[in-house]
């Protein structure tokens, strides 16, 4: 696929900002056990792939969060930044389609697999910006959702130098990109980012595909009917011709977004229906009620537990 080179030029970014909401407080962790620990990765072997979605704007698949790339004029800016190993093989790929430097890296919610590059970004140079509850969970440490386990603060160098409450458009020579907070959808702190000219829509985890179920993180304020509500939003947003970059699994269009939303609709009634005959966590996850959405989203039998009692704790919490 042939790969334009920009021009070298001065970089010239503008930034504006819009008010906000505060973060809402989270629920106590899970009590759940532990699942057994995964197996190490080896980023070694990670081979980053790189998708031309028009207009100078790129998807980058390694391992991890999807990558969106926007090149402009006077520089790029990169949404989402996978693992710290990954970072020279992401420069690589970015430099590939650009010999412009990356400005920016919007962090779409603050998951490691999302953030773990950020800090060898800021290191050279780039503006690490991110919806002000992202910042806080990362400066805080944070449990997971399902198995109680913690993660310890981030290193300072790690953080986000700049953060927003619900809106910021950042504006590079030529072009621009629409950053947009949605509450308690995946997490409390998700974005999502728009570039128009391209018409490319990149989710985040609020949309999460292939051979499994999205995670709905409600110990860091996430909930699926924040999550259907997003994809709403997207919905609203996109047209035929949109490509959305999902923050896990293959480019979509709105049909596959719209069978997205169905999903999770379904998925969210079917627990529901468990838990008006007030059965309990556990026996709404022994009643197994995704068994007829698993092999269409290709999810393990864990992975659908794990998302039942999602569900639950989501609907549960109100």
């Amino acid at each position: 696929m042939k790969r334009p080179v920009l021009a070298a030029a001065a970089a010239v970014f503008v930034i504006f900002a819009g008010g906000g909401a505060l973060a809402q407080p989270a629920p106590a962790p899970s009590t759940t056990p532990a699942a057994p620990s995964a197996p190490a990765l080896d980023f070694s072997k990670v081979v980053i792939k790189t998708t031309d979605l028009g207009h100078r704007t790129y998807m980058l698949e390694g391992l991890g969060g999807n990558i969106t790339v926007a090149a402009a004029d006077d520089g790029v800016l990169m949404v989402d930044s996978q693992f710290a190993p990954l970072h020279d093989k992401i420069k690589a790929a970015v430099a590939a389609v650009s010999d412009q430097p990356i400005r920016f890296v919007v962090n779409t919610h603050f998951h490691g697999d999302h953030t773990g590059g950020d800090a060898a970004f800021a290191k050279d140079g780039a503006q690490i910006i991110a919806q002000i509850n992202v910042r806080r969970r990362l400066a805080a440490g944070t449990v997971n959702s399902l198995t109680g386990a913690k993660t310890p603060p981030a290193d300072p160098a790690a953080l986000p130098s700049r953060s927003f409450d619900k809106a910021l458009t950042i504006a590079m020579k030529g072009r621009a990109a629409i950053l947009r907070y949605f509450p308690d959808a995946h997490t409390d702190g998700d974005t999502y980012v728009w570039f128009p000219d391209a018409k490319v829509l990149s989710t985040g985890d609020i949309v999460s595909v292939g051979a499994r179920y999205p995670n709905v993180d409600v110990a860091n304020g996430g909930n699926i009917k924040g999550m259907i509500a997003g994809v709403d939003a997207f919905l609203a947003l996109a047209d035929d011709d949109t490509k959305i970059v999902p923050g896990h699994g293959p480019l979509m269009d709105k049909a596959a977004l719209a069978d997205y939303r169905a999903m999770l609709v379904q998925a969210r009634d079917l627990v529901a229906a468990q838990i008006a005959l007030k059965k309990s966590e556990d026996d709404v996850v022994a009643a197994k009620p995704l068994a007829g959405l698993d092999a269409k989203a290709g999810a393990t039998p864990q992975g659908s537990a794990n998302f039942v009692r999602l569900i639950y704790r989501s609907l549960q919490g109100g």
